[in-house]
């Protein structure tokens, strides 16, 4: 055992102690006993409540304007009393938020909260049919729109018999639907009165997976409050495992501030970014669209001291002509990695040339309340190949295909079990059985323990990284197959420089279609571009005439389709 894997496991031990800030305790959910911290927050709530302490301290910055603590919860506030008495939403109703990041949106998350409701965030680039099928999935009681999501619906909202809170622009005369600033202008003081518990549910976040229709991952008030408790242990292990990276830093005397690039609809966004911010005072700098060179820019004027991004935008910002890694040290003091997907070469010039930084990475996903693994530090400067040490309230296995339980060293299937692990996928319970058995949760990527450090290498699932947004394979042929004029098709992923992976397309035309039918790669492109969202749209489609190979099984063989098209090329 090196010297500080020798530190991170005499830390842990240390911060999980009784007595200590991250004690641990026994809980039992569903029969089983897992571990908890003590001292996490209980409800939804009375996390968010918590954070009212810091009064006019700035909390976001967002073109030009500055949202204090203050201003952020009075608006809440009344948008919660509001969400009661206007929209008729009770407790445990569910609210559906469609806006690009934005500070209405934290202002709309923790309304819906404060009311006593479950917030269910949408994919904001996702196009009209994706926006109602989503709505349909939770049968929100309301919606919280911005002037873009509500034009892509079209007048369709109507059909989901739910009130429209509308963002950024006036209510249509006589639609019946509510103005955001005519809803959050303080009438009294605080929130409406709530009553929830720790096992009921808190929040609906969708997830691609593997499947052809995004799935709402249903987390309850007690994953959430422990997924944010665990933000504050990653923060304490890195922080006390790397004094020296820490007095540098404190020297500096900044205030942290993180730039928020990757949507709230993610749990990176929301849990990572938004809600640890929000509960520990921090600051907050919100982009509309992800530019390279307008990041470095907010960068040096706001004093940024954290970018966390997907792989892609950490690859475009650091390789940027712009970005002065002499300029960027005098404020930015750490990277986050994002997860797999960058090249080592990339990981190691940050860590070189960046200088002392609590840079790291970690691993978790929807379906985990981001809980799993991470490292950053001195530890992550030890491992850079690594994904991190394990959370003290996160079980894991890595198993084989036939779910033996393989030991350290050999890559297998990774399964996690633990509080923050979700209840189910909502409305779904054939797909919530086949990835929760027993508690442990299939995740379908494949990795291996090694010391205490989880090593993620690869996927099961069907799922395409393109620039941190996963994307559906099965969503993709789904929505090709609507083709008339296409009798099979195959969607997969191929490296790509800029994004990690780009969407690619193998497809056989049907063979009674009419030569107007007759597929072509541009006019499949738009097709997809009509229904999808832009990111999910196939940069390769291959037209070819014989029918795609499967085993016998019937199941098509990418591999043989990735060789022959696109292999080398």
């Amino acid at each position: 055992m090196d010297d500080i894997t020798r530190t991170l496991a005499g830390l842990r031990e240390k911060l999980t102690a009784p007595g200590a800030p991250f004690e641990l305790t026994a809980i039992e959910i569903g029969g089983r006993e897992l571990v908890a911290y003590r001292h996490a927050k209980a409800t939804l709530p009375e996390l968010i409540n918590g954070a009212r302490t810091f009064g006019d301290d700035p909390f976001i910055f967002h073109e030009g304007e500055t949202w204090s603590f203050a201003r952020v919860f009075a608006e809440a506030d009344a948008l919660a009393w509001a969400l009661r008495e206007k929209l008729g939403v009770g407790q445990g109703d569910r609210v559906a938020i469609a806006m690009r990041n934005r500070p209405e949106w934290a202002v709309a998350f923790l309304a819906v909260a404060l009311a006593g409701a479950v917030p269910a965030p949408l994919n904001s680039f996702g196009l009209h049919d994706e926006l109602l099928g989503a709505c349909a999935t939770v049968g929100p009681r309301a919606l919280i729109l911005d002037a873009e999501r509500f034009e892509r619906l079209g007048g369709d909202w109507k059909s989901l018999d739910a009130g429209v809170v509308l963002c950024g622009a006036a209510a249509p005369p006589g639609s019946g639907v509510h103005a955001w600033t005519d809803l959050v202008k303080p009438a009294r003081e605080g929130p409406p009165p709530v009553k929830v518990g720790p096992h009921d549910p808190a929040l609906l976040m969708f997830t691609s997976g593997a499947s052809a229709k995004p799935k709402a991952v249903l987390t309850t008030h007690l994953a959430l409050c422990q997924s944010i408790m665990n933000i504050n242990y990653i923060g304490a292990m890195s922080a006390m495992s790397s004094p020296g990276i820490i007095e540098e830093l404190m020297r500096r005397a900044l205030p942290p501030t993180t730039l928020t690039v990757v949507p709230l609809f993610h749990v990176s966004g929301l849990h990572a970014q938004l809600l640890s911010s929000l509960v520990n005072g921090r600051r907050l700098v919100f982009m509309r669209r992800w530019d390279p060179a307008e990041a470095i820019a907010l960068i040096r004027k706001h004093r940024v001291t954290q970018f966390n991004g997907a792989p892609t935008m950490v690859m475009q910002i650091v390789e940027h002509p712009d970005f002065d890694y002499d300029a960027m040290r005098a404020t930015l003091a750490g990277i986050g990695f994002g997860g797999a997907g960058l090249p080592q070469r990339l990981i190691d010039e940050v860590l070189d040339r960046l200088g002392p930084s609590m840079s790291g990475i970690g691993f978790g996903m929807t379906e985990t309340s981001g809980v799993a693994s991470a490292i950053s530090g001195e530890g992550f400067r030890a491992r850079p190949g690594c994904s991190g040490t394990l959370s003290p309230i996160i079980q894991l296995r890595i198993t084989d295909p036939d779910d033996r339980v393989l030991p350290d060293g050999e890559a297998g299937e990774i399964r996690l079990r633990g509080v923050p692990v979700m209840r189910e996928y909502w409305g779904d319970p054939e797909a919530t059985a086949a990835v929760l058995q027993d508690g442990w949760l299939r995740t379908g990527d494949v990795g291996y323990l090694e010391d205490g450090y989880l090593y993620v290498i690869d996927r099961l699932k069907s799922v395409i990284n393109r620039a941190g947004e996963k994307i559906s394979a099965a969503e993709v042929e789904s929505c090709l197959l609507q083709h008339k004029g296409l009798a099979e098709a195959a969607v997969l992923p191929i490296p790509d420089p800029v994004h990690g992976e780009a969407v690619a397309a193998v497809v056989v035309p049907a063979g009674g279609a009419s030569p107007h039918e007759a597929p072509t790669e541009t006019g499949l492109r738009a097709f997809v571009a009509e229904r999808l969202a832009s990111y999910k749209v196939p940069s390769r489609i291959v037209v070819r005439a014989e029918p795609l190979p499967k085993n016998p099984a019937g199941k098509v063989l990418k591999a043989d389709l990735r060789r022959a098209y696109f292999e080398g090329r």
